[in-house]
């Protein structure tokens, strides 16, 4: 045997051992993915945490893993309790509004202009007994039957949640222990099949993006469903701290947060405080503007120094084709692109102008190892 069809042998057989490990490994790919996005974003605090316990790299590992287990679940427990109160009577009223139907609320018809059609258009869908189910017919929503049937599927669907939830700090820790042995293991590898200095440009940008995007995403978007949070309280909507949780979560994602609070002041309206809903509104769209417009591109790009463009591309292309794990690893596959693009004409050393993506110290080349 030659020595070409000896290494096209034992690429067959490395591909195959690959394409092996990920068939069995695919359950574990979220969690995996997951844990790394947290470590490499954590990494510096556990560099300090693990300083201050002396060098305990084992300690650390464990306490930090921990904090963050309760950091994540404690909010989720709380949350998906207050959910648990509101599920039955939620799940009751649109049984009964299904089976009965649901009168015209009498604001409907002072909406100008349209409030007549819409009061035609209520009369003839959601007053009619099933008209509701009708309304729904071919979504996941129309085949509710009773709050015992939603709490199933609710139940179902959370239990995975914690089990892929358990998975990632699992493998949270062992990142921890062993984060600085497979840094150095990626980046031999990684030399290895391309020429080191252009694998250290590579290599510099991911932690950087990650720690920019957890930052500008997580962090701006929890202060959002905080701040109007706050309203809802003052408004007198029910639950609020379950609809300002439910706020934080879809603001990670930009232009997700009204979803949230306009949900909420329709519910306001209903109730009758349309005051109430107004402050709502107004609040949320300010709150959302001052975050969205100055404080997460700031965060973000001033960190990765890419266009907007192609944060917002990167961030929603990643949340469409990935789910919200797409939220990190879409703009980590951007800043990736424009350092290809920037090396593709040529730009290397960078001139001012497009000195965007290569800004980062040195001292980031690699992550973890290098924080």
């Amino acid at each position: 045997m030659s020595d070409t069809q000896r290494d096209m042998v034992g690429a067959g057989f490395s591909l195959a051992l690959i394409g092996l490990a990920a068939f069995v490994m695919q359950r574990f790919f979220l969690p995996l993915v997951w844990a790394s996005i947290l470590c490499v974003a954590t990494w510096p605090l556990f560099l300090r945490m693990r300083a201050a316990l002396g060098q305990r790299t084992l300690l650390a590992s464990a306490l930090l893993t921990g904090l963050f287990a309760c950091l994540f679940i404690i909010p989720v427990l709380l949350a998906v309790t207050q959910a648990a109160r509101e599920v039955p009577v939620l799940a009751n009223f649109l049984m009964r509004a299904n089976t009965e139907g649901l009168p015209v609320p009498a604001w409907i018809s002072t909406i100008p202009l349209a409030g007549n059609s819409i009061d035609d258009w209520w009369q003839a869908t959601l007053s009619q007994p099933h008209g509701l189910a009708h309304l729904l017919a071919g979504s996941a929503a129309g085949g509710f039957h009773s709050a015992r049937d939603m709490l199933k599927i609710l139940g179902a669907d959370m239990a995975h949640r914690l089990v892929d939830f358990g998975l990632a700090f699992l493998c949270l820790f062992f990142f921890y222990k062993d984060g600085e042995a497979l840094t150095r293991q990626i980046g031999r590898i990684g030399s290895n099949y391309l020429r080191p200095e252009r694998w250290g440009r590579y290599a510099q940008k991911v932690p950087t993006s990650i720690r920019a995007t957890v930052n500008g995403l997580v962090l701006v978007g929890l202060g959002e469903g905080v701040l109007i949070g706050i309203a809802y309280a003052i408004a007198g909507l029910p639950s609020p701290v379950l609809w300002a949780f439910a706020t934080g979560i879809l603001a990670i994602i930009p232009f997700g947060a009204p979803l949230a609070y306009v949900c909420a002041a329709a519910v306001l309206v209903v109730q009758g405080s349309l005051a109430g809903a107004v402050g709502v509104a107004v609040w949320g769209t300010l709150v959302l503007a001052v975050a969205d417009h100055l404080i997460r591109p700031g965060i973000i790009g001033n960190a990765t120094r890419l266009p907007f463009l192609a944060v917002l591309f990167g961030i929603l292309g990643g949340v469409e084709t990935l789910g919200l794990v797409g939220l990190f690893i879409g703009p980590v596959v951007m800043v990736l692109f424009v350092t290809l693009w920037h090396e593709a004409y040529g730009c290397s050393p960078v001139p001012a102008e497009a000195a965007s993506l290569d800004a980062t110290p040195a001292s980031q080349a690699t992550a973890p190892r290098a924080q």
